[in-house]
């Protein structure tokens, strides 16, 4: 099977093609091709000799995203995209503009095993993690189509990063390399529903990166109703993780709560998570639930919303309400995907959900 180029770091370039015979210089050269001109065609690569290219053409893959779905919301500008990989599966991503610059959110799996019962990344089940050339294939052809830079990755589109780690590790490593993207660690956040024993393996990695835990319930019963994940690791679990991953790195983690109307929004609960939040010191960010056309999960009014955020604030607790981007262009986690493999007919075998059991 041929190599997956843009998944190579500087220095594992310049060790392929010096054994090849090549000079250093020529890793180098290509790198940045890859990585700052953000070609994907070796015939954008102009300073580059025929025979070299050459032979990359024959002994490596370049990865070469397709959009077949690009969707623009006359609301707030958000844009959508829908990318066909190589292998004709298909992951989205999103590109929102902020006041403090542009974010592009990306699908770390093609699908997502977690299962959880709010979201439409799970409903077709996983059928593979991403590469890291594909993860970041989505923020580059995002760069190329818009014609904009890029300041903040989230990592928090599709599937579950922590589900994918090597691949997640070594993304991350080549979007904050100096001689590529160059994105602060600081600037990247990866999202996770809680897989305890990767984030102690993450925290080892003193890497600078926000780490945000999808909590969505402070019990670890009502977790359990709407979070298959639950059954394996308790709150209690998660917390001492989240202890040490702040000991370990020094960076203070979010804690992500969808509110559902009628599920996870009462007094009792705001309470309950303003008192998890002060042990882990943790800023709350929360998420009017996006409604999913197949759950009967319904999205607080914003008063209610507002409220709840009142509670937590009155316990000294730092929150913010995530302000709601797309909603008129399948904005929420999977919808566009979902929608494309139905009109297909396109729904391919899952592999096991965290139940052990097909989706």
């Amino acid at each position: 099977m041929a190599k997956d180029l843009l998944s190579f770091t500087l220095e594992e370039l310049k060790e392929e093609l010096t054994a090849a015979g090549f000079p250093a210089f020529r890793a180098s050269q290509l790198y940045r091709w890859l990585h700052v001109q953000l070609a994907d065609d070796y015939a954008e690569m102009t300073n580059l000799p025929a025979d070299f290219k050459a032979y990359l053409q024959e002994n490596y893959v370049l990865t070469r995203l397709e959009a077949v779905d690009h969707q623009v919301s006359a609301l707030d500008g958000t844009q959508k995209f829908l990318f066909r990989l190589r292998d004709g599966e298909t992951v989205e991503s999103v590109f929102m503009k902020y006041r403090f610059g542009n974010s592009v959110c990306i699908s770390s799996q093609v699908g997502c095993r977690m299962g959880c019962r709010f979201c439409a990344s799970t409903i077709d089940g996983l059928i593979r993690g991403l590469l890291p050339s594909e993860m970041l294939g989505q923020i580059y052809q995002i760069r190329r189509i818009t014609g904009e830079r890029v300041s903040r990755v989230v990592v928090m589109g599709t599937g579950e990063p922590l589900d994918n780690y090597d691949n997640l590790l070594r993304f991350i490593r080549l979007l904050t390399d100096e001689n590529g993207q160059n994105i602060s660690q600081r600037n990247i956040t990866v999202s996770t529903c809680g897989i305890v024993p990767k984030i102690y393996e993450l925290a080892r990695e003193k890497l600078s990166i926000t780490l945000a835990l999808s909590l969505h319930a402070p019990t670890d019963e009502k977790r359990r109703e709407i979070m298959p994940v639950a059954n394996q690791y308790s709150i209690r679990e998660l917390m001492d993780a989240c202890g040490y991953y702040f000991r370990s790195t020094g960076r203070r983690i979010t804690f992500e709560y969808s509110l559902i109307r009628g599920v996870n929004d009462s007094d009792r609960e705001a309470q309950q998570l303003a008192r998890l939040a002060g042990r882990a010191g943790a800023h709350i960010n929360l998420i009017p639930v996006n409604p999913v056309r197949e759950t009967n999960y319904a999205q607080p009014d914003l008063s209610a919303v507002t409220a709840f955020k009142n509670k937590l604030e009155k316990h000294g607790i730092n929150v913010s309400i995530r302000r709601v981007l797309g909603r008129d262009i399948d904005g929420a986690c999977g919808q566009l995907r979902h929608r494309h493999l139905s009109e297909d007919g396109a729904i391919r075998q899952p592999v096991e959900s965290m139940s052990g059991e097909k989706k």
